[in-house]
């Protein structure tokens, strides 16, 4: 039992929020060419995880508190496995500008370890981290990876229309120590089976880049619910993944 926590929390700890194979037929549309957001409205929304982790079957909740007034915008998730308890927390928060969800901070505190924070300094037009030396320029449409599942949402709410099988979306994604261009594919709609019922959907997929051996992500946005992100599957290179699909909504 001890030895299935520590394999549990790895990967939970790297994977469980916050928190998208190929078949392009299109060519990509860069975050800063894309005219128009529109956020889903506030709401509350409770997720059930279940994973496989070195044969080990593991389960979970995790929670995700969204808020935006039209004018600023916070995160707040967490999540929970069995025995141990919470296991990683995670906040955004920031504007929203021309471009979408603008965050100001991005903070991940990770079960045993000591919180990391990303700050967008937007008078000096500068992300700076607290566990890292590096640094980068603002020059507007960055995300952090919390944030990042909300504005995708947002913009393909505002962008129905272009947000097709095949279509691809880039975005520059902030972590706790570095940053990096984020590439999602639209891969098809498809109905999916969750705790809240069976729901009508639009999958999304993030591969990294062919050199990086790092986490596959998958989204499924429901339109019918907001465009909300109603399942989230990491799946790591040996077949390992962990997969939170939605309980609850409760709008705020």
């Amino acid at each position: 039992m001890k030895s299935m926590n520590k394999v549990s929390l790895k990967y939970l700890l790297q994977s469980a929020v916050t928190l998208l194979v190929f078949g392009i037929t299109a060519l990509p549309v860069v975050a800063k060419d894309i005219l128009g957001t529109s956020l889903p409205p506030s709401a509350d929304l409770r997720y059930i995880i279940s994973a496989k982790q070195s044969g080990f079957n593991i389960t979970g909740t995790a929670s995700v508190k969204w808020f935006n007034d039209g004018k600023i915008y916070n995160i707040y998730a967490d999540s929970y496995a069995m025995i141990v308890g919470k296991i990683l927390e995670a906040k955004s928060e920031g504007s929203i500008d021309t471009y979408g969800l603008a965050p100001n901070q991005f903070s991940e505190k990770p079960f045993r370890k000591s919180s990391a924070t990303s700050t967008f300094n937007r008078e000096n037009k500068e992300i700076r981290f607290t566990q890292s030396d590096k640094h980068y320029p603002i020059t507007g449409g960055e995300q952090d990876r919390t944030s990042i599942v909300w504005h995708l949402a947002s913009v393909a709410r505002a962008n129905a229309n272009k947000f097709k099988p095949g279509s691809e979306w880039e975005f520059f994604v902030v972590g706790p120590r570095d940053a990096e261009p984020w590439y999602f594919t639209v891969i098809q709609n498809e109905t999916i089976s969750t705790p809240l019922g069976t729901l009508d959907t639009v999958h999304i997929f993030r591969a990294p880049p062919p050199d990086d051996q790092g986490q596959k992500l998958d989204i499924w946005l429901a339109p019918s619910q907001n465009w909300y992100p109603v399942r989230i599957r990491f799946t790591d290179p040996n077949g390992d993944y962990i997969d939170q699909k939605v309980e609850s909504i409760t709008p705020k």
